[in-house]
């Protein structure tokens, strides 16, 4: 039984294509270009899926390792980027699971090593407006590290990297209109948690 053929893909993910085709073959330098091409979405996505930016090189880093033995078995059936999501949401979940975490809120300072720099506003007039700024990301941050897996990860997909409807539920293994109520509720969670900074 023949699969059916995927729509015309946008020219970023024909490169995509192209070099997984090469990746399949060992080729190195095809590899390289792909993690370079897409690392700073992964680590910036498995920062916001665990809370925090400590642990994300770690876990990003596996991805590709995981991308790389697993380009043999790679069909061009859906776009590159939600097949690597895919593998990203996967591997940050079983991570989380085998560290048995409790719960992933960030302890108060654990970031200030590594504060992710696009949020960083050079424009800001002062200390105090950039502190609020601070208080206010790390407030937005342990608000959606607090929760369930599914909204995390929607919220986080459509947020951050302005990933389609369709493609989340690839993502998730479920139906667009699961989504949109999955984003619904994950939405009003974080209000509610937000609420203080919204008055």
């Amino acid at each position: 039984m023949n699969e059916p053929e995927p729509s015309p893909a946008p020219q970023g993910d024909e490169d995509d294509f192209s070099l997984m085709d090469r990746v399949k073959t060992g080729d190195m330098t095809a590899f390289e270009t792909l993690v370079e091409r897409h690392q700073h979405s992964v680590v910036g996505t498995v920062a916001k899926m665990l809370g925090c930016a400590n642990e994300a090189e770690d876990i990003a880093q596996m991805v590709f390792i995981r991308v790389w033995k697993s380009a043999a078995r790679y069909e061009p059936s859906a776009k590159f980027t939600t097949w690597l999501m895919t593998i990203t949401r996967n591997l940050v979940f079983n991570e989380m699971r085998r560290r048995q975490r409790a719960h992933l809120i960030p302890m108060e300072g654990e970031n200030e090593e590594s504060p992710a720099p696009q949020f960083a506003d050079a424009d800001a007039p002062g200390p105090r407006d950039e502190l609020l700024k601070a208080e206010m990301q790390g407030a937005i941050d342990a608000a959606i590290a607090s929760l369930p897996e599914n909204q995390r990860t929607a919220i986080i997909l459509r947020r951050y990297e302005n990933m389609p409807y369709e493609e989340i539920a690839q993502v998730l293994s479920t139906s667009v209109p699961a989504v949109k109520s999955i984003l619904f509720r994950a939405r009003a969670e974080l209000k509610e948690k937000l609420q203080q900074y919204l008055d």
